[in-house]
Parts: structure tokens; sequence; C-alpha cells
């Protein structure tokens, strides 16, 4: 089996698309099938599948800089792909370059499938934006019914789709490394580091931009502060709302992106996992925080309201709603015990989320969508 992947979203970058696509990346390797990746963004040479990716060009997203589309116009594309002959295209978003795979997989007669992992139509409102929410689910639906599947992170993301005429949807999820993230990296020296040894560490991870909903932080701290409660929030990542949080969070300590062990070593070293973000299609960082061993609060909404379990392994507050998110964090600033107990089950949580067996079930449905359309192509041909 042959695979060709359309991305916008590889390392160097950090988000959740790279991290699960990385991970695919492991799981292909281990079982020795052959892919190749066509993005505007290629990994150095550190990784040993650098040379199987195409490069092409790009332009700035128009909303969000930092982020690449994909400028599919060239026949190095199309050339490599014929060199390369996949059995099956993957799309990871409904860009021109995805248009590109869609339109090639369909002009050789071989499956497409598309994940979704951003609430991209969410994002309108926070751009001023909201009156082209109607056109962009209706060109999503366009997209992803031209597939032969999508493959949705989460149940509640898989509703979302589903409700919004979108057909052939299935269920993709994502895992977690429970060496890599664990608490037995907890580093006093690391608390030590920025006065936190006697302080609960409230922990934020991920892209510092507004659609994360780091406002309702801002305004829960200013509740909690109201109330003479001792923390240390830790943001960890980097974006252009950076430095407006550094001035409306000022005793908070930024990190910027870290990766590998200095990123496990802040999560077992921390106490609450932070997250307001009400846009998550599944939230990679909850299960990074629960393999840690730490619970989370985080909001009612998205495919973050999947994974937590309120009361079980962390707190969901109601959705953008500053003083329930400081009630929720509250209860966990002033009650050790419930942190400790949450955090046990957390970490029990985590470990139902294999890697291994996740994207061997995508796999699998790979291997059947082939065998699916080869039959139906050889029945046309025997007519």
């Amino acid at each position: 089996m042959r695979i060709a992947l359309f991305t916008e979203s590889l390392p160097p970058n950090t988000d959740g698309v790279v991290k699960t696509l990385t991970r695919l990346v492991g799981t292909l390797q281990e079982k020795n099938i052959d892919f190749h990746f066509f993005s505007p963004v290629k990994p150095d040479e550190s990784f040993n599948w650098h040379d199987q990716v195409t490069k092409v060009k790009s332009a700035p997203f128009f909303l969000y800089k930092d982020y690449q589309m994909g400028l599919p116009f060239f026949e190095k594309i199309r050339r490599k792909l014929e060199l390369f002959q996949p059995d099956i295209i993957h799309l990871c978003a409904p860009t021109l370059l995805g248009i590109y795979g869609l339109y090639h997989a369909q002009r050789i007669k071989i499956p497409v499938v598309t994940s979704y992992h951003t609430h991209f139509v969410d994002y309108f409102s926070y751009f001023g934006l909201s009156w082209l929410e109607s056109t962009g689910w209706s060109y999503l639906q366009w997209f992803h019914n031209r597939c032969d599947k999508t493959y949705a992170p989460s149940p509640s993301a898989a509703r979302e789709l589903i409700n919004r005429g979108i057909t052939e949807v299935d269920l993709w999820q994502r895992g977690i490394e429970l060496d890599q993230f664990s608490p037995r990296h907890y580093d006093a020296r690391l608390r030590e580091s920025i006065g936190a040894i006697d302080r609960p560490i409230l922990l934020y991870v991920g892209r510092l931009i507004n659609h994360k909903d780091l406002d309702i932080l801002v305004a829960a701290d200013k509740i909690l502060q109201g109330r003479n409660r001792q923390y240390k929030i830790v943001i960890i990542g980097d974006g252009p709302m950076r430095p407006q949080l550094e001035n409306e969070l000022p005793d908070a300590h930024f990190t910027g992106f870290l990766y590998g062990s200095a990123l496990s070593r802040w999560y077992a070293s921390s106490d609450i996992f932070a997250f307001p973000s009400t846009t998550e299609t599944f939230g990679n960082v909850i299960l990074e925080a629960f393999a840690s061993g730490i619970p989370a609060a985080g909001v009612a909404a998205g495919g973050v309201g999947d994974i937590i379990t309120h009361e079980h392994d962390g707190l969901l507050a109601a959705p953008r709603d500053p003083l329930d998110f400081a009630e929720t964090l509250d209860r966990l600033l002033t009650n050790r015990d419930l942190r400790r107990d949450l955090g046990k089950q957390a970490r029990k949580t985590a470990g139902n989320y294999s890697w291994r067996q996740i994207n061997g079930r995508l796999l699998s449905d790979y291997e059947e969508l082939i065998t699916r359309k080869r039959g139906r192509i050889a029945r046309r041909l025997a007519a």
C-alpha cells in the first residue's frame, strides 16, 4: 500500500495536526508502508522521512500569517505522483493543495479520504467574519462529500459534520505516548526556578491566538487574584497574542514553544491544566496533561468535552464564561485531594488512547477502501 498525503502542517510546526501526522508516520514506518507528503512545510534532516516530503510553493493564510497555504500550480507535484503511484490519497485540509489531491485521485480512479482537524468556520467569528459561516459550511460540504470518507477526531466533531450535511464520516481519534508524558518527569528544580515550590502551577500549552479563548483565562485570573489565591501561571507556546498576554498576565511565566523532555517536565511538574478553548476538534494537549497525571480544567464544548469526564478525570466549565471557569479553577486550587484523585484517574484515562490501535484501524480502513474501489472498477470493466 502506497499513501500520498497532502497537508499544510508538518514539522517544524508544532500544532495538533503535526503531532497527529508525525505519529502516523511512526506507524507507517513500523509497518513498512510507503508514503509521501506534499506540503509547503518540510522537516529538516533530523527527521528520517525528510526525503519523503515534496515541498510546494505557498503563501501566508490571510487570517493567520504564520500558517502557509500550499499553491499546487506546478508540474512537480503531478510528476512526483505519477512516479510514486499511490493507492490512496489522504487530504488533511480543504485548501487549494487539498483540492489538487482530490482531483488527482478522481482522475486516476483511486480512493481519496480527508481528515477534519480544525473548526475553520468557527474561527470566522473571532475575525469579525461571522457572515461567512454559511458559505464556509457550504464549501466544506462540497469538499468532504467528494471524498470517499471523512475522518473526524472526536464524536462531537463527527456529529457536527453529519449535522452539516457531510456524509461518510468515521472516527480517527488521537493517541498519546505514555512514556513521553508521565508523572515520572516531575522536576522540583523546575518549580523552584519560577518560585512555585509552595504554589500550584496552572499550565496552558498551545498556540497564543485569539480563537483559543485565552481572554477567558485572563478574565478568570483577575477573578482569582481578587480572591487572593496563590498560584503561578505557566504558558507554553507562542503566537500573535503573546505581547498582549504578557501585558495582561504580568506574573505568568512564558516559555515559548517547547519540545521533548522540556515539555514533558513542565506537564509533570504542574498541578492543573487550564484550557478554556471552545474550538478544539479533539484536544491533544488534554491527553498530554492526563498522561502526565494532572487534571484539566476545560469547557463543555468540542473535543475537550469528549475527553474530559466531569468530576472523574477533570472539571468542565460552561463555554466562554469567565466566572464559571474561575470557579472551576478555584475548586482545584483550593482542594489538593481533589487534584490528586482526578490526576490519578486522568492518567488511567490517557491509557485508553493507544496510537497503535488508533492508527491500526485507520490503515485497515485504507485497505478496505482500496479493495472496494478496485472491485468496483473491475466489475465496471467486466460489464
